[in-house]
This record gives C-alpha cells, structure tokens and sequence, in this order.
C-alpha cells in the first residue's frame, strides 16, 4: 500500500490489535514505567503523514513524532541521501576527523537563521543538549552566572534544562536538587493572563514586572541570558506579542544579556517561517535547534553571533557524536527541500485551514475555550467553562483517546494538560487535513 495516497484512516482490528498486545507486554517487562506512552500504537511503516502499524491499522499522524517529522515520514530524498551516506562511513567524531556535511548544515544554519550579523554554528545530539550549550557559552562570554527563563518554559529533562523547565509534574518531581542560578519570569500568556488583564489595553504590563524583578530577584548585571520560546511548545502553544519581544531585547540589550530563542519545536517551517524568531523585527543572539532538522535522525544546532559563539576556548564544546555525517547529509536535504518546495507556504495553508475549521468548532462546542497558532503549529485550549477558564483536562484526555480509537494521532499539552496541539507533517494534503478534522470534531461531539 501506498500510505501517500491514503486520505483516511482505516481502523480493522480492535486497539490495540493482537500483535500490538504482544509487544505492549514485552515493553512492559522490559522498559521503566518512567518512560510514558501516549498510545499503545506500534508502527510498521510510514509515508508523509500517515502511519501503518503492525496490525494493518492506518492513522493520520497530526503528532509528527512531536514536532519531528515536518518533512514528512520516510522522505525519498532524505532516505536516498542517508543511504548514499551509510555506505561510505556511519562516524569519526567531527573532533577528530572532519567531514563536509558537517561543516556545509553549519554553513547553511548560519545562512537561514534571522539576524544581520556574523553567525557561527556546532551540533550535538538533542535540543536539551543544544540549550546546555547556549547557556554555557552565554556565561562563558558574559562572564556571568544567572539565567532568566519563564514560566511555561520546556526545555528539557536533562539536570540544567530540567531546572530551566517550569511543569513540575512529571518533568521534575522527585528529580532535584536543581542546578543554581536560574530566575523565573512570567510568560505573557494573553488568554490566560497572570496580571488579569486584557491584550488590548494591557499596556504590556508584563514587561514592566522587569523593574521590580531586577531589583527583588536579581540584579541585571549578574544575568548571563534570557531564554525564551518564540512560541511555548509544552506549555500550549502560546504566542507572545511581538512587542513584548521588542522590548525584551531592549532590556538584554541595555544590561549586556545574551537573549537565546530555544527555536527547537518552533524551527523549519512550523510557524510558516523558517524560523518563529523571524517574525520578530529583532533577533536573538544566540538559536537553539534540533527535531526536524535531522528528519527524525538526532541532531541539534546552537547558531549564534560569532563574536559570542567564538568566546569559549578550544575544546570546551564538543561531544562524540555531535553532529554525526548521517545526520548531517539529512539536514542538509532537509533545508534544500523545504526551500525548494516552499515549506512555509505548505504551512500557512494548514493553519489557515484548520484554523477555520477550529474557529468554527469553537461557536458550536462550548468547551473549546481558545483557538490560537502560527503557521501550522496550531492550538485548541479546553475549559470547563469559558467565563471562569475552568482547564477541562479529563475531557482533553477522552478526546485523544477518542481520535486514536478512529484512526487519529493527537498530543496534548498545556500547565495543565488541557490543550489539543497539532504538529502534523507539512506534507499532509488538503484531504488527509480535512479528513483528519472530521474525525477530531466527531470524537469532541462524543465526548461533550
């Protein structure tokens, strides 16, 4: 079967199915319980945005191995440039012998990410290894030790980016101490804001919280970075006003602070721009990347100015495999693609699309509360009631439930679990789109 031309799902056995009952057992004897499942779907094979799993069952994948897969599953191109790759060397660790791909992506990342100046580019594994990285070399360059990060924030499980991370439950409960020096700010999260304001007549109060900050949580010239998500990923996929961003960087750049996007779910493509940074009218000093730069093989970028990217000495940065050559040809398709074939355009037209169709959920069920997004990174917050904001997360779970039984892999996300995200691949046709939305409005007509 070809799965790229299949526009429906096609649910035949029971889920999960009997040989998925097989495996689940045999992950349940041999994995920790600590490693979370959201479906008990095991694939087979994959093309574009449709997964087959081993039972013969077919879903339309709006979850894109959270945000991974933006080229699509199984990309002939990418698959061809791997192979060509794998018969030549798997790795050498680019420390000890160079190789071209790694230094053509650096090459690359230094030409598409946003800012008019000088930029320089190294990769590791992940984007937790990737924000590690930014925050050392901040400190490095700055000669300073604090961070500043928001609520909301994800950035990772490791010990720094755990700590940088603000969900408690299940990133961080249990796992600390947490490493020092890390200040928490709040997110400018309109829908739901912390002040109890309103957008339109706000006056960007929020921003103005930095004075008292400065002066009760730590002093500006202690700060290393500021690191902020254009758009919060784990969190419910929350925009910040531009002008917020405009007068952050005002702050960093009054009091020397290295300003840091961590651009790892919000790069290539997602928000209908390379990068979400750039609908910004500043930059960042400093971008972290990764997901679906490698197509689903692990590579994360840290591009930054060079003047601080080059502050640290040789041989503080690095790591073994870092930036592998199978990776690395990956990403380097990967860009070509998404150029050539205008990847932003491809996303635009998914957010327009279900952003309508979201909207016109919204006047029909009263327990979508918010509809929001950039680009296909795409959001459906649920409350109980709209007036009080009541998180209606019991319901957010059933639905997604719902969709996986019909054929449709969802994530949530949200503090408080109670936000759809839609994070398929940006080469899900129109009908895969609008097929996939029908089952989405079937399951909440159920489940409300």
């Amino acid at each position: 079967m070809d799965l790229k031309l299949v526009e429906e799902p096609k649910i035949i056995t029971e889920l999960p199915g009997p040989k998925a009952k097989k495996l689940l057992e045999q992950r349940n004897n041999n994995l920790p319980v600590g490693v979370s499942q959201l479906t008990s779907t095991f694939i087979e094979k994959a093309q574009g945005a449709v997964i087959e799993d081993v039972d013969g069952n077919v879903f339309l994948d709006f979850a894109g191995g959270i945000g991974v897969m933006n080229i699509g599953h199984s990309n002939l191109e990418v698959v061809a440039a791997v192979k060509e790759q794998a018969e030549k060397y798997f790795h050498t660790c680019s420390m000890v012998v160079n190789y071209e791909s790694y230094i053509k992506l650096a090459e690359k990342l230094n030409e598409v990410t946003p800012g008019n100046f000088k930029k320089k580019t190294f990769f590791v594994n992940s984007g937790a290894e990737a924000v590690e990285n930014a925050i050392k070399i901040a400190r490095k360059y700055t000669g300073r030790t604090e961070i500043v990060v928001f609520n909301g924030a994800f950035h990772g499980r490791t010990l720094m980016t755990m700590t940088l991370t603000s969900k408690v439950k299940p990133y961080k409960l249990g796992f600390g101490p947490f490493a020092p020096g890390i200040h928490r700010m709040y997110f400018p999260y309109c829908y739901r804001c912390p002040l109890g304001l309103e957008k339109n007549n706000c006056n960007m109060q929020c921003v103005k919280l930095f004075d008292d900050f400065f002066i009760e949580e730590v002093a500006p010239e202690e700060i290393a970075a500021i690191i902020i998500e254009p758009i919060l990923g784990e969190s419910g996929f929350i925009i910040p006003p531009d002008e917020y961003i405009i007068q952050l960087r005002s702050i960093c750049d009054k009091y020397g602070i290295v300003l840091i996007a961590d651009e790892v779910q919000t790069g290539f493509c997602r928000t209908g721009k390379m990068f979400a940074s750039q609908y910004w009218s500043v930059y960042p000093d400093i971008i972290t990347t990764a997901k679906s730069v490698g197509s689903g093989l692990p590579i994360a970028g840290i591009t930054g100015k060079a003047e601080i990217m080059d502050a640290t000495h040789s041989g503080g940065l690095g790591g073994t495999f870092g930036g592998n050559p199978l990776a690395c040809v990956a990403g380097l398709k990967v860009i070509e693609i998404m150029q050539r074939d205008n990847f932003c355009d491809k996303a635009n037209s998914i957010g327009k699309i279900c952003i309508d169709r979201l909207n016109a959920m919204k006047e029909k069920y009263k327990i979508i509360g918010d509809v929001r997004g950039r680009g296909a990174m795409i959001a459906m917050e649920l409350v109980k009631d709209r007036q009080t904001k009541e998180p209606a997360k019991e319901e957010t779970t059933k639905i997604i439930n719902e969709c996986w039984k019909n054929g449709l892999l969802l994530l949530s996300a949200g503090t408080r679990g109670n936000t759809i995200r839609f994070l398929m691949p940006l080469v899900v046709t129109e009908k895969q789109l609008i097929n996939g939305l029908e089952v989405l409005e079937r399951a909440i007509k159920t489940v409300v």
